[in-house]
């Protein structure tokens, strides 16, 4: 994991895959680790479609490079579509 908290440190993000979430509405994007699972947390705005990002996703190389590099140390969720390794999570309590 000390690899992937590498790529993930503040600026080592390549520059191309910030910018691709960004363009698609993603407004910020955290990931999180506890023991062996990971899970990310994503504020969009109204113009995140999911299938959208997904399909501009499949068509930038650079976007492919960084998920394939990715997949060296994420596993997918036994309950996951094939190929899919982030599933949604379902908010079931807020304190305000």
């Amino acid at each position: 994991m000390a690899e992937y908290k590498e790529y993930h440190a503040p600026g080592n993000a390549w520059p191309e895959i910030t910018q691709s979430s960004k363009d698609l509405g993603v407004v910020d994007l955290q990931i999180y680790l506890t023991g062996n699972r990971m899970f990310m947390i994503m504020d969009v705005d109204e113009r995140f479609d999911p299938v959208k990002k997904a399909e501009v996703d499949a068509n930038n190389p650079k976007v492919k490079e960084w998920e394939a590099l990715m997949w060296k140390y994420q596993q997918a969720l036994p309950w996951a579509e094939e190929g899919v390794k982030w599933v949604s999570l379902e908010k079931i309590f807020q304190q305000t």
